[in-house]
């Protein structure tokens, strides 16, 4: 019902950069907000940022100033772009939507398949 297509993820060194990309398509009706979440091994998951639909964002407190978060309403798509990354940085980095389906009113988060993040020298 929706399809998430992740990209962008994958080996980068410390103080590099990456860009994620996220495109969510199927019969969504509404898309509240979009956003990132990482999970570390043995940690739990954990927001990254989000943004809204009227573009307001949220970040955490450990990326802000290095990670910017932005949307494009029309192709239904997130992007996240990743500066002066670090090894702390590594996870696997899950794409989600907070959206109305054209068979439900309720709004719910659906979830991305998963992209690597690497950080290391």
């Amino acid at each position: 019902q929706v399809q998430f297509v992740e990209s962008g993820g994958g080996l980068v060194q410390p103080g590099g950069s990456l860009r994620l990309s996220c495109a969510v398509s199927g019969s969504i009706v509404t898309i509240a907000r979009m956003g990132w979440y990482r999970q570390a091994p043995g940690k739990q998951r954990e927001l990254v940022a989000h943004i809204l639909s009227g573009d307001s964002t949220n970040y955490a407190d450990s990326v802000k100033g290095r990670f910017t978060i932005s949307r494009e309403n029309t192709k239904k798509s997130v992007f996240l772009q990743m500066n002066s990354l670090k090894p702390e940085d590594t996870a696997v980095y899950y794409c989600n939507a907070r959206l109305q389906t054209a068979s439900s009113r309720i709004y719910y988060d659906y979830w991305g398949q998963g992209t690597q993040v690497t950080v290391s020298s």
